[in-house]
């Protein structure tokens, strides 16, 4: 199974449409958001997708419930922490870097996702960890996602020009 991931788009509606498009040219089956959509237009991108949508809220998240009723038709957006077995995997997504180191070692989970630092990291072990940096690309100039295989277990920057 393939799964689209992000974070960080801060409200770049060009980037995300491309993101959109580039999971739906992969026929991705679940896309997350590691978080800090910002504002509720971002919705409107993610109306294109084709396959399940699944969020957490960030830290420049503004008006959250406004961003849930935007994202309603489309999926969910949790409000820390999403935990969910996807394809026979144990997966957490959440925003900020603070928990990765003990969610790791707590082996608990095959998959983490996480967000907020901007900065692409993919490790691959037991269990793997993804940041794909940051879709907006408004701190680094470089706009990215990832799509991970469950099946290999092995996650592909992909980046959006």
């Amino acid at each position: 199974m393939l799964i689209g991931i992000l974070s960080d788009s801060h409200d770049n509606v060009p980037y995300l449409n491309k993101a959109v498009g580039i999971f739906n040219q992969n026929q991705v089956s679940h896309v997350l958001h590691a978080g800090d959509f910002v504002s509720a237009f971002t919705a409107k991108p993610f109306v294109n997708l084709k396959c399940k949508f699944t969020g957490v809220f960030g830290n420049n998240d503004g008006d959250k419930l406004l961003l849930k009723d935007k994202f309603k038709d489309i999926g969910e957006i949790y409000d820390d922490v999403y935990e969910e077995i996807i394809d026979g995997r144990k997966v957490i997504l959440f925003h900020r870097e603070t928990l990765v180191e003990e969610v790791a070692k707590s082996k608990k989970y095959d998959i983490i996702i996480y967000g907020h630092t901007h900065k692409i990291d993919i490790r691959e072990g037991d269990p793997l960890i993804v940041n794909p940096g940051e879709c907006g690309g408004w701190l680094t100039g470089k706009s990215t996602v990832a799509v991970l295989d469950t099946e290999k277990m092995k996650a592909e920057i992909i980046e959006l020009k």
